[in-house]
């Protein structure tokens, strides 16, 4: 019994041994490599660029109050759509002393004069009604007396618009009254009620009482790299995509190149705006309202070749300045690919134009096949 319990573990030892044998065996035997094959095709190949930026308004302006004082009522809010010449804000006016001042004395002045003027007139009148005085000498005195009302009524004027910032004579075109200078919607009102205003002049730029832009003339704004500037040409069409409106797409032309760089990250940028082309020319579109700032993504087309002969550029070989590729040759049994040279042309990363070399008919190597290793 023994005897056969001993043969039976030499044959068990025997069948592993010659098992892993066979195993290693056919896994050291060379596997035959397998490759992709393509056949050339007709396709339109693109050469596109996407550049970053924002959409904005092509003017936006800067409503300040044409007096200094201080806010006492607000008539608009941001987001409002404004006329031209509409009224948006109220100012009080904080007098300055010294033209006050000036202003009084002016027209204590005045009185003074048209006084002396009215007591000269009367006087001559009486002369010129005995017929002791020309006509002409009359005719002077009774202008003089004019001339001095006529002053009065301006220092008057003058006097009001410093202390009030309006005057009777210009009630309706006052000061005190901030009015927008172009038709749109307002952005943005920075001040408050109760905040002091100032003018522009020629040492400050004046308070902002509003910003006021046409929402219907847009633009979008960006930066494109050095390498690729050169293959820009105005009027190109674009492609603007706002990513805060569901991905919403707007048609575009290219209308203007930095003709000088900024430098960004290292490396020289030009900057570059184009003409928004909003649908049937309202800020109200599908998806919500186009505000001005939105990020938003331009891409441009700098090349294109349409129903040219392409590939796959993983089936292009580069060798220095020259290209090659590996054509299927041969019997059906065993596959054999040759080299062979071809001319390049555009490349849109995933496909290339074949100028030269290939004919709808070949079949190209491609990159090898992975097969999954089954354990």
């Amino acid at each position: 019994m023994r005897k056969y319990s001993k043969l039976i573990v030499a044959a068990i030892i025997a069948l592993v041994f010659i098992g892993t044998f066979v195993f290693l065996w056919q896994k050291s035997q060379p596997k035959e490599t397998v490759y992709q094959e393509f056949s050339p095709t007709l396709n339109d190949v693109r050469k596109t660029t996407i550049i970053t930026g924002k959409i904005e308004p092509r003017n936006e302006v800067n409503v300040k109050p044409q007096i200094s004082g201080i806010i006492t009522q607000l008539l608009k809010e941001p987001g409002q759509l404004v006329q031209q010449g509409e009224v948006i804000a109220k100012v009080k006016v904080i007098p300055d002393m010294g033209q006050l001042s000036s202003a009084e004395a002016r027209v204590r002045l005045a009185d003074i004069n048209l006084q002396q003027a009215r007591i000269d007139y009367d006087r001559l009148q009486k002369l010129y009604d005995k017929q002791l005085v020309s006509a002409d000498e009359y005719e002077k005195m009774r202008q003089k007396l004019h001339q001095a009302k006529e002053e009065v009524t301006a220092a008057q004027d003058a006097l009001q618009v410093v202390r009030d910032g309006v005057s009777k004579s210009n009630a309706s075109a006052s000061s005190t009254l901030v009015r927008s200078t172009i038709s749109g919607v307002i952005l943005d009102i920075p001040v408050k009620v109760g905040n002091s205003v100032i003018l522009s002049n020629t040492f400050n730029d004046g308070t902002t009482i509003a910003s006021v832009a046409n929402m219907n003339d847009l633009i979008f704004r960006g930066n494109i790299d050095e390498t690729e500037v050169g293959q820009l040409v105005e009027g190109m069409p674009m492609k603007i995509t706002v990513g805060a409106l569901q991905d919403l797409k707007f048609d575009a032309a290219l209308e203007y190149v930095s003709p000088k760089a900024v430098e960004s990250n290292g490396a020289n940028q030009f900057e570059i705006k184009a003409a928004v082309r909003v649908p049937d020319a309202s800020s109200t579109v599908k998806g919500g309202t186009l505000r001005s700032g939105y990020s938003a993504n331009a891409e441009i087309v700098l090349a294109e070749v349409q129903k040219a002969l392409t590939i796959p550029e993983s089936a292009i070989e580069f060798s220095g300045d020259s290209t090659f590729v590996y054509v299927l040759t041969g019997s059906a049994g065993a596959k054999q690919y040759v080299r062979r040279p071809v001319s390049t042309g555009l490349s849109d990363g995933v496909n290339i134009e074949i100028k030269k070399g290939l004919t709808p008919k070949d079949k190209v190597r491609g990159p090898e096949m992975i097969t999954d290793i089954k354990e």
